[in-house]
């Protein structure tokens, strides 16, 4: 097996068809499929669903792109030119927030701290914010985490808020209850959002929602009037917005502020980051 089996399985994933990803690794459809069946032939399994027109993988695959991402990255990025003479940076991937309160403080101390080595804070919509494909060596994740092969630590907790129209009647109130909100349309983040109709119980939870598929789509429904969310306190630091007003949520749990990444070998300036985001977090927000 080369990494060129690894490149050929994921451009069939991407493209959702031989012939098209043939043409995007400048390869004919025939080596493609040659290139595919001997990857399955040595996993031993069926990666790719050929039962109809348009190719889809099967569980078996999807699994297996995480993997192959990962591992395509990684050769990637050890190879790139430069990557001997300059330190690679800390790449830390985020759905929405950051780190909050404290993304400035972390950004403006490892930058005086650690000149070296550059932090590079990139914001990714998926449940893991670019880890499990790869993209980053690090994400900051906000409730539980359950994709295997990631560890996970709490860096701290933070009240939920609600996110309402700032003409409407609630964006008045000096703070609101779930049950508040339980009448109207929840906007919800089903990409990288970790609220969900579970929050409320379950003789009292909302029956009309919204699907999204990140903040900014999420601002911009609610804004609109087209309904109400709900978030971490963090999302009103560092998402403003001034046709939404965030009011707080004291009876909806905490949420969870996790540093998670990949088991085995990981960057070398993890545990840095990983002691200031603790002595930061540790401190009281700035203001």
């Amino acid at each position: 097996m080369e990494i060129r089996h690894l490149r050929c399985f994921l451009a069939v994933a991407d493209e959702g068809n031989v012939t098209r990803a043939a043409a995007r690794l400048h390869l004919t459809q025939p080596a493609a499929s040659r290139t595919l069946a001997a990857l399955e032939r040595h996993l031993g399994v069926r990666l790719v669903d050929r039962s109809t027109h348009h190719l889809v993988l099967t569980a078996q695959g999807e699994a297996f792109r995480t993997r192959a991402s990962a591992v395509v990255a990684a050769f990637d990025e050890a190879l790139a030119p430069g990557r001997l003479l300059h330190p690679a940076p800390l790449r830390i991937g985020h759905a929405w927030s950051a780190f909050g309160p404290y993304t400035t403080p972390l950004l403006r101390r490892w930058r005086r701290e650690h000149p070296d080595t550059p932090l590079e804070l990139r914001r990714i919509d998926d449940r893991t914010a670019g880890l499990t494909r790869g993209a980053v060596d690090a994400a900051l994740l906000r409730g539980p985490v359950t994709e295997p092969g990631l560890r996970t630590e709490l860096l701290f907790t933070e009240p939920r808020i609600a996110a309402v129209p700032a003409d409407g009647p609630l964006a008045a109130r000096p703070a609101l209850a779930l049950a508040d909100l339980a009448s109207a349309t929840i906007v919800l983040n089903t990409v990288s959002g970790n609220t969900t109709l579970g929050l409320w119980p379950a003789a009292a939870r909302p029956t009309a929602t919204l699907t999204v598929a990140n903040t900014d789509d999420w601002l911009a429904a609610i804004a609109a009037g087209a309904g109400v969310g709900v978030s971490s306190a963090s999302t009103a630091d560092q998402h403003p917005h001034p046709d939404v007003t965030y009011v707080p949520l004291p009876d909806a749990p905490r949420v969870e502020v996790l540093l998670t990444h990949r088991e085995g070998p990981r960057h070398p300036a993890l545990t840095a980051l990983r002691d200031l985001a603790r002595e930061l977090s540790h401190d009281p927000p700035p203001h």
